[in-house]
């Protein structure tokens, strides 16, 4: 979907950081790198919805998944009509 393929929990891993006093955390450098998080870029924190702890997501990622989500959307509403096929 996005070009990568997919991968395993521990080819995801990118190793551990430390929070400081100030609540500041160092994004691993390979993370930086693969990911192409550089200085500036936006990231937005989601609370994971079950466990403590969060993902990060850059913004721009957030944006292109949106735009594909919105055409997806359009083109199901043109196959199927805008009532989307509805029952209740």
């Amino acid at each position: 979907m996005n070009g990568r393929p997919e991968c395993r929990l521990e080819e995801a891993t990118y190793g551990m950081v430390t929070v400081g006093e100030r609540g500041q955390i160092v994004i691993p450098a390979e993370a930086r790198r693969e990911l192409g998080i550089e200085p500036g870029d936006k990231l937005v924190i989601v609370r994971h919805p079950i466990h403590a702890g969060f993902l990060a997501f850059k913004m721009q990622s957030i944006r292109e998944f949106l735009e594909m989500f919105q055409r997806e959307v359009e083109r199901l509403e043109s196959q199927f009509g805008q009532s989307g096929g509805d029952r209740e």
